[in-house]
């Protein structure tokens, strides 16, 4: 093997080239054409929902829907503290305040019993909550079947933040589809990518199509540049549609590729003490990352020992989000934790999980990890 093996590399080949060349082809260079149509409404038609907003990035997917559901400055919104920063800058895009809330420990999505806990305590202090936003981590779901009924009991809309899930489900239902609105996310090391990019999905037509004014700087609809109210240069472009709609088409066969590389996994680390996955194994998940937790008072070694050997042979690997409430750009922020997603940063480590490896670099992969565990039980 020569070169890195990468974490979650993009997996494009032919038919996304092709895509590329026909729409280049059709002149639609510009943001809005017919494959920016096609892949909102082949998104909506996946997710199932009524509609979707494709935009530029996660991130704007997710500001535009705390918008949409009427978030606004001085609102509480509940937040994991697991998660990437995006979450909760998006809430501070608003003028809002994140409050963070603690992962379960074997899934790394959110505690529910905690979610109720905080929802309690701003509401008992008279504050707006203006949403939850769940976050589906490493492409699982959040507890759904126990969320929606404590946001609906207290008022509050729900944003998911399926991000890391597409093509993910809980009880037979799409990830994207549980919440008021939900967002997707396309960058690079997704499941799959448009490069950069993201997508709003709602069954609330009015609010994707206010959502679709905002991304569009709020232009009016007249001859000249109009514009009543602050918008937001939020569009994906038509050429991204275009590699989008064909890493749709491939998307489940590289869902099905990392399935079967978490299940290698699962047989590699079966028998080793104090080592689990994170997260379901089952075909609820669509496996965009492998996470392991190490419990070195019952392995014998630290998670960071795997990683620091792997690094040594190219092999890279990562640990999980460092909790929003240790970030010192949230220094102070109101917290409910458990102690669960500080030990999960600390135990965790993310293995290569992209689709697009090759048989030889996950033999690689493989092999490197079982070099290591042999020589740490035979010390």
């Amino acid at each position: 093997m020569s070169g890195l093996v990468h974490l979650s590399a993009p997996d494009v080949g032919p038919l996304e080239e092709s895509y590329l060349i026909a729409a280049l082809r059709s002149g639609w260079v510009a943001p809005i054409g017919p494959d920016l149509e096609e892949f909102e409404r082949e998104i909506a038609s996946r997710v199932g929902t009524r509609g979707a907003v494709a935009v530029s990035s996660g991130t704007a997917a997710l500001h535009l829907g705390l918008l949409g559901v009427g978030v606004s400055a001085g609102d509480a919104v509940v937040v994991p503290t697991l998660t990437f920063v995006a979450t909760a800058n998006a809430v501070r895009y608003t003028g809002a305040r994140p409050v963070f809330v603690d992962c379960d420990p074997g899934t790394g999505n959110i505690d529910v019993l905690l979610l109720a806990e905080a929802l309690d305590r701003l509401r008992g202090r008279g504050e707006r909550v203006g949403a939850v936003v769940p976050v589906d981590m490493f492409g699982s779901c959040a507890d759904y079947t126990r969320l929606l009924p404590v946001c609906a009991e207290a008022g509050v809309p729900v944003v998911e933040d399926a991000a890391e899930a597409l093509g993910a489900t809980h009880r037979d239902r799409p990830a994207g589809s549980f919440g008021r609105v939900g967002a997707l996310s396309f960058n690079g090391n997704k499941i799959m990518t448009t490069s950069g990019g993201g997508m709003l999905v709602s069954d609330d037509l009015s609010l994707l199509a206010r959502a679709r004014h905002l991304a569009t700087q709020a232009r009016e609809q007249t001859p000249h540049y109009e514009h009543r109210e602050t918008g937001y240069n939020y569009r994906l472009s038509n050429l991204l549609a275009a590699l989008g709609r064909a890493q749709l088409v491939r998307l489940d066969g590289m869902i099905g590729r990392r399935r079967r590389l978490r299940n290698r996994y699962a047989e590699l680390f079966a028998s080793v003490p104090g080592v689990e996955l994170v997260g379901g194994a089952d075909d609820t998940s669509n496996c965009w990352l492998t996470v392991i937790r190490v419990r070195p008072d019952r392995a014998g070694w630290q998670a960071a020992e795997l990683a620091e050997q792997l690094r040594k042979r190219d092999i890279e690997t990562r640990p999980v989000w460092k909790p929003m409430h240790q970030q010192p750009a949230f220094a102070g922020a109101e917290s409910v934790l458990s102690g669960a997603a500080d030990d999960l940063f600390v135990q965790g480590l993310t293995l290569p999980s992209g689709s697009a490896l090759t048989e030889p670099q996950i033999s690689t992969v493989l092999g490197a990890i079982g070099e290591f565990l042999s020589a740490r039980i035979g010390t």
